[in-house]
């Protein structure tokens, strides 16, 4: 049983899942938004809000004086922090560039946003992304409706906004076909370099065959005229024994 184990496996050991939120949590603080799975999503984000905490702190504390031997910089939070963020430079943006933006909020330092099913395995996929660096987004507010007159000017109104309405569903969809289109040119461009590679290791081994069945055919026909010069030896010395019994008799006859 796991007895206070909280998080998610992924499918992973301990020493794989820890290096896997590592590297998310680098790539999440150098790019300040990336796009994973739905499930790594929800496993990254306690991870990274707590280290974004500690730089926070580490931040406070040093502006407000509060560090042992007078002190400037908290070493000792960075050096924690260090022990699962390996790259320096990334470890400088945490502690340079997000604690000082994000320095009075208290907490939810990440959003996840879903995108839906993923193309090929259909997993979910999710975008993880800074609050701080994140682009406004657009609220559910719905614009005023117009009040409608009794005037027949209304009718043409109507008639352009539904046209300027159909036109931007018509690039939305040309938009749409055009990316699944590339998606579909890089499968295709994958799926042929398989084949060239699956083609050359089959020609490959086919040619390994062949050079091996010669090989053997060589052998064997070796063996095969050992064993043919052999056997005339063997024959000619039967043939020699046959004609010397034959000599001896036909002398003995004459006496």
């Amino acid at each position: 049983m796991r007895h206070l184990k909280s998080g998610k496996k992924l499918n992973r050991t301990a020493s794989h899942r820890k290096a896997t939120l590592q590297s998310l949590a680098s790539n999440l603080i150098e790019h300040k938004r990336i796009k994973t799975t739905t499930a790594k999503a929800k496993a990254l984000r306690p991870y990274a809000e707590k280290l974004i905490s500690k730089a926070r702190h580490a931040l406070v504390n040093e502006q407000n004086g509060s560090l042992p031997d007078g002190q400037t910089i908290d070493i000792h939070t960075r050096r924690i922090v260090a022990r699962e963020l390996k790259r320096k430079d990334i470890l400088q943006e945490l502690f340079d560039s997000i604690a000082p933006v994000v320095a009075e909020r208290e907490g939810g330092y990440t959003r996840i946003i879903k995108l839906g099913a993923r193309r090929g395995d259909s997993a979910e996929v999710a975008l993880i992304e800074l609050v701080d660096w994140s682009n406004p987004q657009e609220g559910a507010s719905e614009k005023p409706k117009k009040k409608k007159k009794s005037t027949p000017k209304v009718a043409p109104v109507v008639a352009e906004a539904s046209k300027e309405e159909a036109a931007e569903e018509v690039v939305e969809n040309t938009e749409e076909s055009t990316e699944e289109a590339s998606l579909v040119e890089d499968v295709a461009e994958t799926a042929k370099e398989a084949a060239e590679v699956v083609t050359e290791a089959a020609t490959e081994v086919v040619e390994e065959a062949k050079e091996a069945v010669e090989e053997v055919v060589e052998e064997a026909k070796e063996k095969v005229e050992e064993i043919a010069e052999d056997v005339a030896e063997k024959a000619e010395e039967i043939k020699d024994e046959t004609t010397d019994e034959k000599d001896d008799t036909d002398t003995e006859k004459k006496d």
